[in-house]
């Protein structure tokens, strides 16, 4: 409650300056007359009640004593108008109690009389100091001249002052003139090169400007005989600045050496051990914070991040709702509440968070909820939940209300609405989609990549083909446009030319990441033909790079199964991608099929029912789960999942129409058929 410190008692009366006091030569002065001494004292005497009154207000925010301060410092003045300590606490006060305007016009009518107040400059330098915290973006440049001014008259009158040579320095860097800043922080430094507030003030300037091999430099050579772990945290900060997480990394642990307590500086460890994927070291740090601040929810929620990596999803779910109890309004942990649901594959509990958190964003007038980048990033999270549950309509309806955001979201609209009309077999309606897109931007780069594969999934194969090939320009997007070839070639059965064109894209790979892309993609041409074993060696060189990448084990894992060999293998590989991806549908369709190929048909007939209710209308996963039903000898039912299967297979879109498997399919049902048929009839002449 103290904002501005309480000025020591010294006064400037006569008396007070005088009493007991001897000279050490006489001078002869005329004897003060009774009235001028009683002036004086009175004077005197309701300063000091004014000092009283100001303290209890300082103590107990209660208004009443701050008025009784102005007023015993007024009737001070009265009596001792030239006194400028009288004034100079009187504006304190004024300023203490909110009242600025009068608080400022006080201290400049000191400054009229006595220009140099050192005590008047930094009692005003501190108002208008104060003042940027409550005045309006549109004043505050102002507010810093005028600080700035002040500052400036003070080191004139005090060139040693430190804490204004400091201030001067911020507000330089508030006024976005680094140089003026630097110039104020190196004579600083020459005089005392290792005074630590300064130090740290110009790092930060270096910092600020891109220099972090000067910030480096000169912290190198400092840091090791500082009193704080402060100075090692601005080095860990220079190195992360020019990406050498290790040495921030040894940075940052040598300042909670020297400061273990001290949280900001386990917080600066334990984010960039995450940024170096050393996660249960980072946990380690994360939880540590937890000891040292239990009320902080971020390291609650760094922790459920960690813990979602490495898919510990009870774990994270348990930080996650500690970090929701501490800040329930929180975005981002709310978000990542839903993120941490969708992996568990709990997608209504993920639909419920993010519905949930948008309704109360659009009755807040926060400026957070009139951000419409808050709204594209929530509508975009929960369209693409409702794609996964195929609930289309909802999700069509979701991003649809993301695109009337803005300009800024209508463009990601577009696409989403696109894949979401896709997957829906829609096909159609996402050429027309992208269309609108291309004629809003025609340069829009992306939208041209999804209309080319659309046309591939309508067979348009050339058309596909010509549309990408016309932005191949030699640059290092082309490995990208070659993968997209590939795909679209793969999709016409061109396979051949989308054979040459992943190769292209590896040769055109740089990093192994890269390269598995093109990896998986040759094995998923290799495989489309049959050809097992090369099709194995892409997908195994592939898992080599990433072994957790969910699509690849799916893929390698399901062809195992197609192919009839290696079945625990297959389920094996599976069952890992699932871990990442817990509600995929075509994932739970693989599990399914497996254990079906394993004669292990309760299991195939739970993992292939769950598939389909979240794919209601794949035609491959209810063949599946026909072919289950009919080998558990409930033939009825294995007739009408057939033939929703078949009814499905008459929307898809031309690319992903597979005629031997219609063809397989239009067996089984007649097969069933008849031999449904001939137990009826059998059932019909059976005596009961």
């Amino acid at each position: 409650m103290k904002p501005f410190a309480v000025c020591a008692l010294l006064f400037l009366f006569p008396l007070a300056a005088g009493a007991g006091q001897q000279p050490s030569t006489p001078t002869p002065t005329a004897p003060a007359t009774p009235s001028s001494v009683d002036r004086q004292a009175e004077a005197y005497s309701n300063f000091i009640l004014g000092h009283i009154s100001q303290q209890d207000y300082e103590e107990t925010g209660d208004q009443r004593y701050a008025d009784q301060a102005i007023a015993y410092y007024q009737k001070a003045l009265a009596l001792d108008p030239d006194a400028a300590t009288i004034s100079l606490k009187m504006a304190e006060t004024y300023a203490e109690s909110q009242r600025t305007a009068e608080a400022i016009g006080t201290v400049q009518q000191v400054l009229k009389t006595h220009p140099n107040d050192l005590e008047a400059h930094r009692l005003l330098a501190r108002i208008y100091v104060r003042m940027l915290g409550q005045v309006g973006m549109g004043q505050q440049n102002q507010t810093i001249q005028l600080a700035a001014q002040q500052y400036e008259a003070i080191l004139k009158l005090a060139p040693g002052d430190k804490e204004s040579a400091l201030w001067l320095a911020r507000l330089y860097r508030f006024e976005n003139q680094p140089d003026k800043a630097s110039a104020v922080l190196e004579q600083l430094l020459q005089h005392d090169p290792s005074y630590e507030p300064a130090i740290e003030q110009y790092t930060q300037l270096l910092l600020d400007e891109g220099h972090a091999q000067q910030a480096i430099a000169r912290l190198s050579k400092v840091a090791e005989g500082a009193g704080s772990g402060r100075l090692y945290d601005l080095l860990g900060d220079a190195y992360a600045q020019i990406h050498d997480e290790a040495k921030a990394e040894s940075a940052y642990r040598q300042a909670t050496e020297l400061e273990p307590d001290v949280p900001a500086h386990w917080r600066r460890l334990a984010r960039t051990l995450f940024h170096e994927e050393k996660f249960d070291e980072a946990a380690k740090a994360y939880r540590h914070l937890t000891e040292l601040d239990p009320t902080d929810p971020d390291s609650y929620l760094r922790l459920a991040e960690i813990e979602y990596q490495e898919q510990k999803f009870d774990l994270a779910e348990a930080d996650i709702q500690r970090a929701k109890q501490l800040a329930p309004d929180s975005l981002e942990v709310v978000y990542n509440e839903a993120l941490i649901a969708k992996a568990q594959g709990r997608y209504q509990d993920a639909v419920n968070v993010l519905s949930s958190t948008i309704a109360d964003l659009q009755h807040d007038s926060s400026s957070q909820a009139a951000n419409p980048r808050v709204f594209g990033i929530l509508y975009g999270e929960l369209g693409e939940l409702y794609r996964r549950q195929g609930n289309f309509p909802a999700a069509i309806e979701t991003f649809q209300k993301m695109g009337a955001l803005g300009p800024s979201e209508a463009n990601r609209s577009r696409l989403e609405l696109v894949e979401t009309y896709r997957e829906n077999n829609q096909i159609d309606q996402a050429i027309a989609t992208a269309q609108q897109g291309l004629a809003a931007d025609p340069k829009d780069r992306r939208m041209k990549i999804t209309y080319a594969l659309l046309l591939g999934d309508k067979e348009q194969t050339d058309e596909a083909v010509k549309t990408l090939k016309t932005m191949l320009d030699g640059s290092a997007t082309d490995r990208d446009l070659f993968l997209d070839l590939a795909q679209v070639e793969l999709r016409g059965r061109r396979f051949a030319q989308a054979e040459r064109d992943a190769r292209t894209a590896e040769t055109l790979s740089k990093a192994p990441e890269q390269k598995s892309e093109a990896w998986f993609l040759l094995g998923a041409i290799y495989e489309r033909q049959k050809k097992w074993a090369p099709a194995e060696r892409e997908f195994q060189k592939a898992l080599a790079v990433d072994p957790n990448n969910a699509e690849v084990l799916n893929y390698y894992g399901y062809m195992l199964v197609e192919e009839g060999v290696r079945l625990d293998q297959a389920t094996t590989l599976v069952k890992r991608a699932l871990a990442v991806d817990a509600g995929n549908s075509a994932y739970l369709d693989s599990l399914g099929w497996a254990y079906y190929k394993q004669n292990r048909l309760a299991d195939a007939r739970h993992y292939l029912r769950e598939a389909v209710e979240r794919s209601p209308h794949d035609p491959t996963i209810l063949g599946h789960l026909g072919d289950v039903y009919d080998r558990l000898g409930q033939t009825d039912l294995a007739v009408q999942t057939w033939q929703k299967a078949l009814d499905e297979w008459g929307h898809v879109v031309p690319a992903d129409y597979e005629p031997a498997k219609v063809k397989a399919l239009r067996k089984k049902l007649s097969r069933a058929r008849k031999q449904s048929r001939r137990k009826s009839a059998t059932a019909a002449v059976t005596p009961h």
